[in-house]
């Protein structure tokens, strides 16, 4: 897959060579044919899927992927949260384990949707592409860089038709937005803010293991997988296992790759030059409940530089004087793409209703005509991944996008972590200036649960 000027002798690509694999996934028809898969299985065969992760946001998952297709395995290591799903498909086989599951219906399944907490993202799903199963892996992809390209390197290796699920890289109003800033609705976009309520969850550094019975439905050790063994605590489950560096990625991590997919597929952006973060208190173990980010990336070809904000904890950017007097932003969430000739405001996570501000200059707009392809499954990235198994073609989301796109989430909370500014060297995938901060580049694994077979 990768030609020798491309490749550094750690086997990763040059920036040059990355950034250029990112331009041509973003300009791409979505769903042009994928030369390594043939011509895929017939449109009208139905897949065989096995499911991690049941509960939860796993069962909006799988009821997507099961459209047309066939659920012949579940996993999960709760059976309380996954309980509906069980009664919802009984003919399916039940394993808390994913690495016994794989093991007895391997033979049976041609794809894997990923619906755990983000930690157990990577093994789940590196495991399945060495099977050769197609996979669609809940956002944010994985919890460390260094996992994210790995996957990345996977996919190649065993050609495979990959997803995220971001149900906004799906959606029109995505495509409308790039559509606009590429016919220069507002001019050159030199900045994008961002704000959202998360978290959502308890998220409070002081937050303490205080061990308690584990309940006889769940298997606490499996659900911990790759990290170190800690008490049970309720507290860490159903959600707020997202304020647990070790689990997940606090706000940013869960809702960065929804909030920024639209702004990042739209400008181009890759990897940022510098990133620097201000937040309330955090600890090693826990993410802070507000932060406040300044993402700096670099000039792309004829695009200029472009500042990107972030706000979470329920702050919020300053109220646009193009909006109208009797209008005010979403307290909730919202994005702001700022132009030399005018904004864009999207007042929701996904972008689904962009609006040039103010409304009357929405009104005297002139839409360019519709360039790219839209998704056949609107709304539902798992659907739209089952389509391209079986059309031979390309998902928007694949791992191909989703990887620069995490990484630009996670050196996020690099800067978060390292508690200043950190400067990124995309070609090396390390931080510069503060050597300390590459410690959060990858995680250690516990005893058993280390990586094997790693490009």
């Amino acid at each position: 897959m990768k030609n020798s000027s491309e490749t550094q002798s750690d086997g990763k690509l040059s920036r040059r060579a990355f950034s250029g694999r990112l331009a041509s996934a973003a300009t791409a028809s979505l769903f042009a044919p994928n030369l390594l898969l043939g011509d895929g299985v017939s449109p009208n065969s139905k897949l065989n899927i096995a499911c991690v992760g049941v509960g939860g946001k796993g069962r909006s998952d799988i009821d997507a992927a099961s459209d047309g297709n066939n659920i012949v395995a579940l996993c999960d290591v709760d059976d309380r949260q996954a309980a509906e799903t069980y009664e919802k498909f009984p003919a399916a086989k039940r394993f808390k384990d994913y690495r016994v599951m794989l093991d007895k219906v391997g033979n049976e399944i041609d794809a894997v949707t990923v619906s755990t907490p983000d930690h157990m993202h990577f093994p789940v799903a590196m495991l399945a592409m060495q099977m050769g199963k197609h996979v669609c892996v809940q956002k944010p992809l994985t919890n460390t860089i260094w996992e994210a390209h790995h996957l990345l390197g996977a996919s190649r290796k065993y050609k495979v038709v990959t997803q995220m699920g971001i149900q906004g890289h799906t959606n029109e109003g995505t495509r409308l937005l790039k559509e606009w800033i590429d016919a220069g609705a507002i001019g050159a976009v030199r900045e994008i803010i961002y704000w959202t309520n998360r978290p959502t969850w308890l998220q409070d550094p002081a937050t303490a293991f205080r061990g308690q019975s584990v309940p006889p439905e769940l298997d606490w050790k499996l659900w911990q997988g790759t990290v170190e063994e800690r008490p049970y605590n309720e507290k860490i489950l159903p959600s707020a296992w997202r304020a647990w560096w070790d689990y997940g990625a606090g706000a940013l991590g869960d809702i960065g790759c929804h909030a920024m997919d639209a702004g990042f597929w739209a400008l181009d952006l890759g990897a940022p030059d510098w990133v620097e973060a201000s937040s309330t208190a955090f600890s090693d173990t826990i993410a802070p409940r507000t932060t406040h980010l300044v993402y700096q990336f670099p000039a792309r070809g004829a695009k200029p530089p472009v500042k990107v904000t972030w706000m979470d904890g329920g702050l919020m950017p300053a109220r646009p004087s193009d909006l109208e007097i009797n209008r005010k932003l979403n307290p909730e969430w919202g994005q702001i793409f700022v132009g030399e000739e005018g904004k864009i405001l999207a007042h929701d996570t996904y972008c689904n209703s962009p609006r040039i501000i103010p409304e009357q200059k929405m009104k005297d707009f002139r839409r360019p005509d519709k360039t790219l392809e839209r998704s056949p499954t609107p709304g539902h990235p798992q659907k739209e991944w089952t389509y391209c198994i079986k059309n031979g073609k390309t998902p928007g989301a694949n791992f191909e996008y989703a990887v620069p796109l995490t990484e630009m989430v996670l050196i996020g909370n690099l800067a978060i972590r390292a508690n200043q500014r950190i400067e990124w060297d995309g070609e090396s995938q390390r931080v510069t200036n503060v050597l300390s901060a590459n410690e959060f580049l990858k995680r250690d694994y516990r005893a058993g649960w280390e990586p094997k077979e790693l490009l």
